[in-house]
């Protein structure tokens, strides 16, 4: 038996349109299976709880949704130690994008899951909340409240705008960072904890990031010019900012960051710092290309 959870409003309606399709493929295939949708998101969670709870030793659950729905369905499934994977039908994508999975071929991650075993692989758990991709402090996430807040644009388009409206008045901020071997004391304007490498909806903000090593990386921006980030800002989506001298790129097992900031992982509101993120090994099993 499986669980086949939908969100159907992600990716403006996109959840709604491809979970019929997973349904009409695992159905046309004879696979068992029970359809999770929920009136909200709480409701969502505590349906998929009760599944667990009936199924212990289920085959797994297929997530069709975006990251939100991934941060929700992980903080179930990884203390079960269930199998998850994760149907991209949201805005960003990015733990799919980590995982190596095209945005655009459901079928084939449909026959894995199926077809083959599915891998192990690390997740952070910050404070004690699971996430599969970025945990992240600094411009982004004040961009992200912003973003929360506003009703337009629909889509991608309203992360750059809540940018264009947040970025005159941002000031970086002082932040104690503490790693496995070292502390670091410094004004930021970002600072970004990496399990995948992307996050945003493709921005490579940790290209070097492997979902699969025991670490994470860390990447520290220091204060530049508004000016600069404007020229620099765009370099993120094919990685090549980590060569700009005022970013800076760690490892580490565990991160503690102390600021007066909030913090956001796989696009989830955590709250307010400090936080303190462990990367665990082998914490996820699901299926990859």
């Amino acid at each position: 038996m499986w669980a086949l959870v939908i969100n159907p409003v992600s990716g403006q309606g996109k959840g709604a349109r491809i979970g019929t399709h997973v349904a009409g493929y695992l159905s046309s295939r004879g696979v068992s299976y029970e359809k999770i949708i929920g009136r909200n998101a709480i409701d969502q969670v505590d349906m998929l709880q009760r599944f667990l709870q009936r199924y212990p030793d289920c085959s797994g659950v297929i997530a069709v949704g975006g990251d939100g729905l991934l941060h929700l369905v992980l903080q179930k499934v990884t203390p079960a130690q269930v199998p998850l994977a994760i149907i991209p039908a949201g805005t960003g994508n990015d733990f799919v994008r980590a995982l190596g999975w095209s945005l655009d071929d459901v079928d084939s991650i449909l026959s894995s899951v199926l077809k083959s075993k599915p891998r192990s692989i690390d997740l952070g758990l910050v404070d004690g909340q699971w996430f599969g991709a970025i945990l992240s402090t600094g411009f982004d996430s004040i961009v992200n409240e912003k973003a929360n807040t506003m009703s337009w644009p629909k889509g991608p388009n309203k992360y750059n705008v809540a940018i264009a409206i947040e970025l005159p008045r941002f000031a970086p901020r002082h932040y104690e960072i503490v790693l496995d071997d070292r502390t670091i004391s410094t004004q930021a304007m970002l600072i970004a904890v990496a399990n995948g490498r992307s996050y945003g909806g493709g921005m490579l903000v940790c290209p070097e990031a492997e979902v699969s090593d025991g670490y994470f990386d860390v990447m520290v921006l220091h204060p530049i010019s508004k000016l600069e980030f404007i020229k620099v800002f765009p370099r993120v989506f094919k990685g090549t900012h980590i060569s700009h001298p005022a970013v800076e790129i760690v490892r580490s097992k565990s991160v503690t960051i102390t600021s007066d900031a909030v913090a956001y992982a796989d696009g989830e509101r955590i709250g307010q710092l400090p936080i303190n993120a462990q990367c665990i090994p082998n914490a996820l099993a699901t299926w990859m290309p």
